[in-house]
This record gives structure tokens, C-alpha cells and sequence, in this order.
């Protein structure tokens, strides 16, 4: 690792190497488009999952932008999205819970800045008193508020990857590295899935997750993780490839239990707010578990 750490690279090399490959990103997109637009001329899902990645890339970019408070704002609004998603799930009188998860939200708030470890360990207790609650009780309310906590848990450690990764002066390449890369894993699981799946992993919780679409993710992803990280400069090429295995596979878990929830709630998304998407939480739940797996794989 010291040959990245020299005088030479510095914030703004850090930064402006960052930007130029969410630039290289963007014209992934428009290819993407292109594509799409070809094969689909009378328009499918696929289509309308790529278009929506246009406004899915702007935010990521003002997020990178307002650095150090983009991120900030980027995990408030996923959380306070999340919870309005939650709440319309929720039998009425909806004022119970929307004040449960608001007060959550605010605590999460509050805490991530001033004290982010205390903020992470604040919401694991409260998601294990929850998970017991649930456990004795079974209730709907129970389920949507431990869905919102667990979010709140992964979105915990973004705070904590900013302000206390290992490698100084380079937390915004590991915040872009982390949401590239989880972006990108679920499209090639997806992608991989559709093209080659054939063995159902665990059909009655998800019926288009394949072990084909899965080694399609770990593949793509050991690829994305190593080419990304080399050019931004985070780390070296076998610390870079476990941390793309590992974060696949977590990416995968937390698609998996945000997809175990919503066959429990018996609904097939949790809203239609990105179009051929679903709602905030069928878009995020993968960075539930990817966040805290980054922020340890780089500790240990």
C-alpha cells in the first residue's frame, strides 16, 4: 500500500480520478440506452430499468459533488424515502409508525456525524430488540419496522467509511468504489440470471435468483472491483478481488432478505416510485449489507 500513499496522490487526484470514472460511467449508460432502444423498439422492462438509471446517476453525482455533505444527504433521503415506502405499507392509523420510524430516522441523523461508531451501535441493539419482538409477536407493524431498522444499520456505516477508513484521503474513492460496485453486481446477477439461469436458489423467497445469475455477480464484480480499484488507486489487486467476492455475495444476502420481507408483507414491490425498479428499498437493499461488509473487510 505505499505506493499509493506517497506525497503525489493526494484528495484532489483522489477526487478528480473518481469523477472521471463515474464519467466513464455514464457513457456505460448511454451505450446502455442505445442498446436497449434497439433491441426493445416497442419498449420492455429492461428498457424502462435502464432509462431509469437517468435519474438515478444525477443524484449519485450531486452526492459526489457536495462531498463531504453529498453522502450525507444521499443516506438521509434513502432512509426518509425508505420510511414513506414503509409507512404506506402499514394498516392505519399510520401515525404510530410513521413517529417510531421518524424518530429513528432522526436519531440516525443526530448520531452519524457527531459519533458514527455510536450511531451503528445504537441501531444494532435496537434492530435486535426488534427482531425479538417480531419473533414473539408476528405482527405486520413489527416486520415494517424491522425492515426500516436493518436500512438504517447498513446506512450507519456509510458515516463510518467516510470518517474513519484506513486509507487516508481517500473516502470518497471507497464511497464511489462501494456504489459502483454494488450498482453493478446486481446487474450482472440480473443480466446473468436472464440469459443463463437455470437452478433456482431459494424459489419461494425469490423466484429469479439463479446460482447462474449469482456466479455471474461474483464474477462481474471480482472484474469491477479489481479494474476500479486499480485506477482509483484504493488498494492492492488481492485485497481488491475478495473485497469483490465478498461484496457480491453480501449484496445478494440483502436482496434476499429485503425479498423474504416482501413475500411475507405479500406485495411485489415495496412502491413503483423508479420505474421498472420498484420503490427506494427494492433499489438499496443490496447497500444494506455491502456498506458494513466494506467498512470491515477494510479493517481486518
Amino acid at each position: 500500500m505505499s505506493e499509493f500513499s506517497a506525497i503525489g496522490w493526494g484528495p484532489f487526484a483522489a477526487t478528480a480520478r473518481t469523477l472521471l470514472a463515474m464519467l466513464v460511467l455514464y457513457g456505460v449508460l448511454v451505450l446502455a440506452s442505445l442498446g436497449a432502444a434497439w433491441a426493445t423498439r416497442r419498449g420492455s422492462s429492461l428498457r424502462a430499468q435502464i432509462n431509469a438509471w437517468w435519474l438515478i446517476f444525477p443524484v449519485v453525482s450531486a452526492c459526489l459533488l457536495l462531498y463531504p455533505w453529498g453522502p450525507a444527504l444521499l443516506m438521509w433521503l434513502i432512509a426518509f424515502l425508505a420510511l414513506r415506502e414503509l409507512a404506506a405499507l402499514h394498516a392505519t392509523p399510520r401515525h404510530y409508525f410513521w413517529g417510531v420510524g421518524a424518530a429513528v430516522w432522526l436519531l440516525q441523523m443526530a448520531l452519524a456525524w457527531w459519533h458514527a461508531a455510536l450511531a451503528t451501535s445504537v441501531l444494532a441493539g435496537l434492530l435486535l430488540l426488534q427482531a425479538l419482538v417480531f419473533v414473539l409477536r408476528r405482527q405486520r407493524s413489527h416486520l415494517l419496522l424491522l425492515l426500516f431498522l436493518l436500512l438504517c444499520l447498513g446506512l450507519s456505516f456509510l458515516p463510518l467509511l467516510l470518517q474513519h477508513t484506513p486509507m487516508a484521503g481517500l473516502n470518497l474513492a471507497w464511497f464511489f468504489y462501494l456504489l459502483a460496485l454494488t450498482a453493478l453486481n446486481d446487474i450482472a446477477q440480473f443480466i446473468g440470471g436472464k440469459c443463463f439461469g437455470r437452478h433456482k436458489i431459494a424459489a419461494r423467497i425469490s423466484p429469479q435468483k439463479t446460482w447462474q445469475g449469482l456466479l455471474a455477480g461474483v464474477f462481474a464484480s471480482m472484474l469491477i472491483s479489481l479494474l476500479l480499484g486499480r485506477y482509483l488507486r484504493l488498494a492492492d489487486a488481492p485485497l481488491l478481488v475478495g473485497l469483490g467476492v465478498g461484496l457480491s455475495l453480501a449484496g445478494f444476502v440483502g436482496d434476499l432478505l429485503y425479498s423474504a420481507g416482501k413475500r411475507r408483507l405479500g406485495i411485489k414491490d415495496y412502491s413503483a416510485l423508479i420505474p421498472g425498479h420498484g420503490g427506494m428499498l427494492d433499489r438499496v437493499d443490496s447497500l444494506v449489507l455491502t456498506a458494513p461488509m466494506l467498512y470491515l473487510g477494510l479493517l481486518i
